[in-house]
């Protein structure tokens, strides 16, 4: 059976570089740019063109070097934007203009000082005037997710009728539940006329921690794009994470959704960031933290010595992780001490396993974790013969 494809918009290089302290310089995005379209992300948005001159030479130059993905440069729905934006992507083989304006009632009356009516008009005008530089126009609908229905599906589709090729809906504020957020999407699929000339997409921030949540439950009610970063990095608490989606929908494969992702590039690209933003990955991160393919439960590591799936749902190959890690803590059982000793050259018995283990909790009730080089004193101290079969 074929599956649907989902496209992976990466905003590292623009909503992912607007956390305090993260600033990437240009050799370092052309860096991160590079590897994104080897990992196989379907469009990079490149930065805001008009935001700083050093922005606009970073788009420019990355929509150089871009050999398969889509180049994209936000703007608001102002005629310069579009205008410097057109022109910072002129180098690349598929451009993309990414414009749009807040629809929510909060946004329209403090942000805007506007009306409903204006807003329309104006965001035809942004659409109709990029679609003059480009064929590939994406229209955003801010804080969509705070935005009554029936309002976003007539702004939705007067920018279709503009020349839309994309519909951004973005859960601005982390606010949806992944239910509210879906009904939205199958709201837009089944009430906008001309909704099949245009592709939905999933812009969700984390704020409540539901932003990868929100995402699949937009893709499982009809979008068919979804806008992330690595490592989740983005405003405030972040951005739906690009690892996260790519691996949720490969692990239930009969949604019949996939993506073009390369997933065993995951963890390299994701250290990459982390090191070129200087923004750690947190232990316990999905997919590609340190802990993800940990254990150091008795009897978890017991189970995944026995069966890696009795605890693991993904091969960590997969993910570009070489293999599973068995960590020993006081915690620890039997079993994974034997298989960390052999793994270091030792083939325990049974009755001298009893006797090591009792020294190795002695030394892990005084120690967070248990080390290699431990282990050999460990058995050494256990004061019996053991033949090292290394």
């Amino acid at each position: 059976m074929s599956k649907d494809i989902v496209q992976i918009f990466d905003t590292t290089l623009r909503d992912g570089e607007q956390v305090p302290g993260c600033k990437l310089d240009k050799e370092e995005k052309l860096i991160i740019a590079e590897r994104l379209d080897d990992l196989g992300v379907d469009i990079i948005e490149a930065g805001f063109p008009i935001s700083s001159p050093g922005d606009y030479k970073a788009v420019f130059e990355i929509a150089k070097i871009v050999k398969n993905a889509t180049v994209c440069g936000l703007t608001r729905a102002v005629k310069k934007d579009i205008e410097v934006a057109a022109e910072a992507l002129k180098p690349a083989k598929r451009p993309r203009i990414h414009t749009g304006i807040g629809t929510s009632d909060s946004h329209i009356l403090h942000k805007f000082n506007s009306n409903k009516e204006a807003i329309i008009e104006r965001a035809v005008n942004a659409v109709s005037y990029a679609k003059t530089f480009v064929e590939d126009v994406e229209f955003y609908a801010e804080d969509a997710g705070r935005t009554d229905n029936e309002f976003l599906a007539r702004v939705c589709e007067a920018a279709i009728k503009a020349g839309a090729t994309v519909l951004n809906i973005p859960d601005t504020t982390g606010y949806c539940l992944p239910e509210e957020y879906g009904a939205k999407m199958k709201y837009l699929k089944e009430n906008v006329t001309g909704i099949h000339k245009a592709t939905l997409s999933c812009h969700c921030h984390n704020d409540l921690g539901l932003a990868t949540a929100n995402s699949i439950a937009g893709v499982i009610n009809g979008a068919r794009q979804i806008e992330c970063t690595i490592n989740g990095i983005g405003e405030r608490a972040g951005n739906t994470s690009l690892e996260e989606v790519v691996m949720i929908l490969r692990q239930h494969p009969y949604l019949g959704i996939d993506t073009n992702i390369n997933s065993k590039l995951l963890y390299d690209t994701s250290q990459m960031v982390s090191d070129k933003m200087g923004m750690l990955v947190q232990p316990n991160k999905a997919i590609v933290g340190a802990n993800a393919f940990a254990h150091s439960s008795g009897i978890h590591q017991d189970g995944v010595i026995k069966n890696r799936e009795t605890y693991e749902i993904m091969d960590p190959a997969d993910v570009g992780v070489n293999a599973s890690s068995i960590v020993l803590t006081a915690r620890s059982g039997r079993a994974a001490l034997a298989y960390r000793a052999k793994n270091v050259g030792y083939e325990l018995t049974k009755t001298q396993l009893d006797i090591v283990y009792q020294e190795f909790l002695k030394y892990a009730d005084r120690q967070k974790e248990i080390v290699d080089s431990d282990i050999h004193e460990i058995i050494e101290s256990s004061n019996i013969k053991i033949e090292s079969i290394s």
